[in-house]
């Protein structure tokens, strides 16, 4: 019987699993794996760099795609929950790229009826690398959610990260991710 469930389980989950192996991130900016530049790095809290967002490319989102949500994260902040640094949602399902600086900081213009979040910054828009002066490297990990849904629609005008990612959760059928390091 346990045989027969495990076969049934693999037979359902197994064209999701094939489909979220397809589905790929990457980034011009950096290499996964490598180094931040300057570029990307936020201009305050000590930090002098051109606070940037890096350029981001996908393919392979799953069928049925309605919309994109793209984060940057800090797993190593110390803050005891990381630090968001980037909450970007309602990108369209068309969207598969990104260039270098897109935003509302930036100047340059998003697709249309994307939504720029809050990060823990405290303001919309993209927040480059800021780790605390001599702490260890810190990962900066870009990941792209495929959606099920064209749009969030989030209760608070200004939500939260962790609202959006409870709202992202809910509504995922893939995502993707790069990862990069930047310490001082």
């Amino acid at each position: 019987m346990r045989s027969v469930i495990a076969v049934a389980l693999a037979f359902v989950c197994l064209p999701a699993l094939v489909r979220a192996a397809d589905f790929t991130l990457t980034s011009s900016s950096f290499a996964d794996g490598g180094t931040l530049s300057e570029r990307h790095v936020y201009s305050g809290f000590g930090c002098s760099g051109d606070n940037l967002s890096p350029a981001l490319s996908w393919s392979g989102a799953p069928a049925g795609t309605k919309s994109f949500v793209v984060t940057a994260y800090d797993p190593d902040a110390p803050t005891g929950s990381g630090w968001w640094h980037w909450v970007l949602y309602d990108l369209p399902a068309s969207t598969s790229s990104l260039p270098e600086g897109v935003g509302q900081k930036a100047g340059q213009v998003l697709p249309e009826g994307a939504v720029e979040g809050v990060s823990d910054y405290g303001t919309a828009g993209f927040g480059g690398a800021c780790p605390p002066q001599g702490d260890k490297p810190h990962r900066y990990v870009f990941t792209v959610h495929a959606l099920k849904v064209e749009k969030l629609e989030p209760p608070l005008a200004n939500a939260s990260p962790a609202l959006i990612g409870f709202l992202v959760h809910f509504n995922k059928l893939a995502s993707a991710s790069v990862t990069a390091t930047y310490g001082r």
